[in-house]
Formats: C-alpha cells, sequence, structure tokens
C-alpha cells in the first residue's frame, strides 16, 4: 500500500475487530482502546504544519527494535518511548501489511485484560 490514508485506515480497522476494543478521539487524535487503555494511537486524520501523519504502538524489545528501524521511526514522547512505545510515520517506506498487523496485535496484547487476550486465542484464524 503507497498511500498512507490506506495504510491508517487499514491499521485502525483490524484494531477495531480486537475484543473489546473502541475508538476514542483524546486531545483530537485518534486513538483505538481495549478497556480504558490506549493500545493504537493513530494521531491527526490529515497533516498539518505541526503535525504528521502517524501511528504509535507498545512493543517488546525485538518488535521495538524492528520498528524503529522505519525511516523517521522514534520512541513515542511523553515518556511512553520507555515504556516500549514507538511512534511511527505513515509517509515513511514501511513493512509489509502483515508485520504492521502483528505491531498493532502485539501492543493490544500488552495492555489488554487476560480476558480479551483469551477471546482473541479462541478466534478461528
Amino acid at each position: 500500500m503507497s498511500d498512507w490514508h490506506d495504510v491508517r485506515e487499514e491499521l485502525r480497522a483490524f484494531a477495531l475487530g480486537l475484543p473489546e476494543a473502541w475508538e476514542d478521539h483524546p486531545w483530537g487524535d485518534t486513538v483505538v482502546k481495549v478497556g480504558k487503555k490506549i493500545f493504537l494511537f493513530l494521531g491527526v486524520e490529515e497533516p498539518t504544519d505541526r503535525w504528521r501523519p502517524t501511528f504509535g504502538v507498545k512493543l517488546s524489545s525485538e518488535a521495538h527494535g524492528h520498528a524503529l528501524t522505519v525511516e523517521g521511526a522514534a520512541p513515542s514522547g511523553y515518556g511512553l518511548g520507555k515504556a516500549g512505545w514507538v511512534t511511527v510515520p505513515l509517509e515513511s517506506p514501511l513493512p509489509p501489511s502483515e508485520v504492521l498487523l502483528d505491531w498493532v496485535e502485539e501492543s493490544y496484547r500488552a495492555v489488554a485484560t487476560k480476558r480479551a487476550v483469551k477471546e482473541l486465542d479462541g478466534r478461528v484464524t
């Protein structure tokens, strides 16, 4: 997928398909939560002079390191980077969709309740 809008929508749709996931708009940004916890930051819907399209996920050290290899990716701000969050620019060359969706699922599993993860694991793929 070359258009960042398509990638953003694919990430959003996948995330909203996970058990108990829902969309919220704190601070004017789009996020996807499970319960009260954010597992996917989708940021602004359109670029501005100050904000570029990105997504943010919470990853284990191995996946975190991989995500940081994307051009322009960085540990997330506001201290979230120390907890494994990484912000990835949607306008950069990105890994295949399957990798991005794996990152979203890993982030979900990092913050979801055991019940929600069990429901996800019980789904037929």
